[in-house]
Order: structure tokens, then C-alpha cells, then sequence
């Protein structure tokens, strides 16, 4: 049984994208998500209004990807920020404080979107490739590390797993032995 993940919707106007994520972000979406924004902005969607009014958490893996885009594409204080967090619950809110990762969003309270009509879910793709899946875990825990150093005891396991896990699959692909098989 697949675990409960978030459900992702989208609208676009004016080159603005409202991605509306309801239910639980996690690394089981996370790849589905960089893809979808990804995509936008070579659209020429350079501003995205993320609407976590029905949000009900985030974990690490979906926060790191999140944090990497919000790295990755420019912005200029709150004013002109590539991604707005639009009504974060207050868990969610304490962990981009936790984590130290809020300034890279500006963080807004009010009402969602009035196009939610013109909404469309994002259609969920295959399963995700598990090698695909470990190595964007590996990189969101490596992102929020380097953002903020207070990160690094709480993950520096998780990416010690990820990355041993991440080089097994590879060298599955490649038809080699896993490292410390016998």
C-alpha cells in the first residue's frame, strides 16, 4: 500500500503559477514537484504562489527540494521572491524556522486563490525510479545542510544512508557486484 501523498494542482496567469499542495508533501511527490517546477519556468513561469491552505505537513526531503528551488531560481528579498508560501499551518512554519530556511520565501496569510477553478491536478506519472527518488532525498538533505550548518547532526546520517544506498543502485544498473555483497 502506497503511503498518502500530497495532491498537486496547478493554474497559470499571467506568468504567475499557483501550485496548490494538499494533503502530505513528501519525498514520495518531491521528484513529481522539481519537475513540475522545472518545467514552469522554462514556460516562462517565473513567480509560483504555492498554496499550502490544505497542506497538512512537509517533510525534509519535499522542504529540501523546495529550499533548492527556492536557491536555485533568483529573488530579491520578499518583495520580488521566485516562490510565495501561501497559509503554512504552524508546523510546517516552525519547521522552515527550524531549519532555517524561510528567508528564501516570503511567507503570506490569506485567502487561496480565487482561479482554483481553473485549477488542474497535476497528473500523477508512473512510479517514480527508486534511484531517481534517493538521489533527489540525497540532494534536498544535502541542500538543507549547506543552507544551514545547524542542519547537519540532524541529517548527516540519513545522508550517509542515502548516498551508500544511492551508489548500491547504481552499481546494480551497471552490472556490477553491490558494494559489500559476499
Amino acid at each position: 500500500m502506497k503511503a498518502s501523498t500530497a495532491n498537486l494542482s496547478v493554474a497559470v496567469c499571467e506568468n504567475v503559477a499557483w501550485i496548490r499542495i494538499g494533503g502530505r508533501a513528501s519525498f514520495n511527490n518531491s521528484v513529481d514537484f522539481k519537475t513540475l517546477v522545472h518545467g514552469l519556468w522554462q514556460q516562462g513561469c517565473h513567480h509560483f504562489v504555492l498554496d499550502l491552505t490544505e497542506c497538512l505537513l512537509m517533510d525534509s526531503t519535499f522542504l529540501g527540494v523546495l529550499a533548492g528551488l527556492g536557491l536555485k531560481y533568483p529573488h530579491n528579498g520578499d518583495k520580488d521572491a521566485a516562490f510565495e508560501l501561501l497559509n503554512p499551518n504552524s508546523r510546517i512554519s516552525d519547521l522552515l524556522e527550524n531549519l532555517g530556511v524561510v528567508q528564501l520565501f516570503k511567507v503570506i496569510q490569506g485567502k487561496p486563490s480565487e482561479d482554483r477553478a481553473n485549477q488542474q491536478p497535476v497528473a500523477a506519472p508512473a512510479e517514480s525510479d527508486s534511484k531517481e527518488v534517493t538521489r533527489t532525498c540525497l540532494e534536498a538533505h544535502r541542500t538543507l545542510m549547506a543552507i544551514n550548518p545547524k542542519n547537519v547532526p540532524k541529517f548527516k546520517d540519513v545522508t550517509e544512508f542515502l548516498a551508500e544506498d544511492l551508489r548500491k543502485k547504481e552499481d546494480e544498473d551497471k552490472g556490477a557486484e553491490p558494494t559489500g555483497s559476499r
